[in-house]
């Protein structure tokens, strides 16, 4: 009586469950390719069995002596299908378009009276370095240092500082944008993240900002450039510094929630206040990206002063009426 030799538990359970996991990983390597809409209703309904059944498997692999090239390849298998199965299923337009829509204009409508604030804090800074320049244009490196200041200065000749209004030859302006983007959403996002520390950095940090522009325009002002000053600034000021303000007051809620935590924990009053101020900065960001556009691009090639204040103009109308208006009525 002959005896064949028995085939090895390790054999015997990949052989049961191979089919199993090849046409998981063809449903999962689909759905990678061209998402869960590709697949027939019946497909849709396998996943997640064959997801389950390839977390047992591996559970198994992984307290048995089954060889180590195994336990990876369901490991990799089993982190793509979790992918498939529990990711969100709805397209980055269905997110993006209502919070554009309305998520973002209502959580800045929500803060608007730390929006108040912030503005009003930007403006005392502002006008604060005006005054203190125009008495003495010494005073002006108290606020912009050589680097800001780039040979904008008060030892510029007036020709030097219009040439600054004017300058740029188109090269290199996306890298440009992009620097400037990097720059301005840090800056940002750190006005916002000041907050945590009971919003007086805030205050500060929007004090910085209102100073560094007071004490510039001041040296424009003087030298008789105020037009071309302010069709140099506008264009993406208003989307830009509107930006940094949003962000500012998103901080300035943090820190007010920190302080007055009303009925509630502060823990809870700041992870309420918190996810909102993360749409308010998520929605501000995008607009520095806007901004840094315009003022990397825009600006450097186009010099008509029409031209220039229009935009600028557009961009104040836009804004105001988003703000104020959209995602209003709306469940």
């Amino acid at each position: 009586m002959s005896h064949e030799p028995a085939t090895p538990w390790s054999v015997r359970f990949r052989r049961e469950r191979q089919a199993a996991w090849v046409e998981l990983e063809q449903l999962v390597t689909r759905c990678e390719r061209s998402g869960l809409a590709s697949l027939r209703p019946e497909q849709l309904a396998r996943v997640p069995v064959l997801y389950r059944a390839a977390l047992s498997a591996l559970g198994v692999a992984r307290s048995s002596v089954l060889d180590q090239g195994l336990r990876q390849h369901l490991e990799s298998l089993v982190a793509r299908a979790y992918l498939v199965v529990y990711s969100p299923k709805r397209r980055v337009a269905e997110v993006v378009g209502p919070f554009l829509a309305r998520g973002f204009p209502e959580a800045v409508r929500s803060i608007r009276w730390h929006v108040l604030a912030s503005a009003l804090v930007v403006l005392l800074g502002g006008g604060l370095a005006y005054a203190m320049v125009q008495a003495d244009p010494e005073h002006y490196y108290l606020f912009v240092d050589d680097a800001m200041a780039s040979g904008r200065d008060p030892t510029a000749s007036t020709e030097a500082l219009r040439a600054t209004l004017f300058g740029g030859d188109g090269e290199a302006l996306l890298t440009f944008a992009s620097f400037l983007f990097t720059h301005n959403s840090s800056v940002g996002i750190l006005t916002y993240g000041l907050g945590f520390v009971f919003g007086l950095p805030v205050v500060l940090l929007l004090l910085h900002n209102g100073m560094l522009l007071g004490a510039m325009t001041a040296l424009f002002h003087d030298r008789g450039l105020a037009v071309e000053w302010w069709s140099w600034i506008l264009p993406h000021g208003v989307t830009e510094l509107l930006a940094i303000v949003l962000c500012g007051a998103a901080g300035l809620a943090v820190g007010w929630q920190l302080v007055f935590p009303g009925v509630h924990s502060r823990l809870h009053a700041l992870t309420v206040a918190g996810r909102r101020m993360g749409a308010v900065v998520a929605g501000s960001v995008a607009m520095l990206l806007l901004a840094a556009f315009v003022e990397g691009v825009f600006r450097q090639v186009v010099h008509s002063l029409p031209v220039r204040y229009g935009l600028a103009s557009v961009f104040a109308g836009l804004w105001t009426g988003y703000f104020v208006f959209a995602g209003r009525g709306r469940r």
